[in-house]
């Protein structure tokens, strides 16, 4: 399959960009390379893109800037090539729709497993992305909105969602009932697997209470079940 999967790679560094580019190429992938914001958008404007790998230290535009801009508009994976490796710098990439990140210096076979995880879960979730889209879903006393991504209560009034807290309630909405871990719902959410001091799933499930819980230090709708995880516990809706 991966014959025609054109990956673009942006990186202000001229030599991780030959090295990713020859790498991914003898792999049989096709590679378009870009040092900054400018480059990437003209290749975008131009030809159909499967995957962007995408630096997050780079002069002027940075990778957080540019993540933010292609999922203002679309839904293409993005993984993260970082030289921070603490967790907070790791989790704001995450939150705002990055689907995996890598920690610089990196060996080039871990990188090509990335992408052929990230580009499995976006191939085995696309249909549920077009059967569920512009579709309102009933959560016990909101409604999502499954297109416009953002929850309204009776009055109608439209409470947004980032693409983390999306992602993390429509994995809740497709599996009612059920205790996910956090292991779970990490691989669920962006495909990958937890360490031991992972606590981004944690967040986003805080942040997400906030805007959904009529009481987030006494949940009624996302459950938290000590040792297991967390569960949708409200009646689900189609509508």
């Amino acid at each position: 399959m991966h014959e025609a999967t054109h990956v673009v790679v942006v990186d202000d560094n001229n030599d991780i960009r030959d090295l990713v580019r020859e790498y991914l190429e003898q792999q049989g992938y096709k590679i378009s390379v870009a040092e900054g914001g400018a480059a990437l958008r003209r290749i975008l404007e131009r030809q159909s893109v499967d995957l962007i790998i995408l630096d997050v230290m780079m002069p002027g535009e940075d990778g957080i800037t540019l993540c933010r801009e292609i999922r203002a508009s679309g839904d293409i994976p993005i993984i993260f090539l970082t030289a921070m490796a603490e967790d907070t710098d790791r989790i704001v990439g995450l939150e705002l729709g990055a689907d995996d990140y890598l920690v610089k210096p990196f060996n080039p076979r871990e990188l090509l497993a990335r992408i052929r995880a990230v580009l499995r879960r976006a191939t085995s979730s696309a249909p549920a992305r077009i059967t569920l889209d512009r579709r309102i879903v009933r959560i016990g006393f909101w409604k999502l909105d499954l297109g416009r991504q953002e929850v309204f209560g009776d009055d109608g009034v439209g409470i947004p969602l980032s693409t983390a807290e999306f992602r993390l309630l429509k994995v809740f909405i497709e599996r009612p009932g059920l205790i996910l871990s956090r292991e779970q719902l990490l691989d669920l959410t962006v495909g990958r697997t937890a360490d031991i001091f992972d606590r981004s799933i944690d967040n986003q499930v805080s942040r997400l209470r906030k805007k959904i819980e009529e009481n987030p230090k006494n949940p009624s709708i996302i459950k938290t079940h000590w040792g297991g995880g967390y569960s949708l516990c409200t009646e689900v809706i189609f509508e």
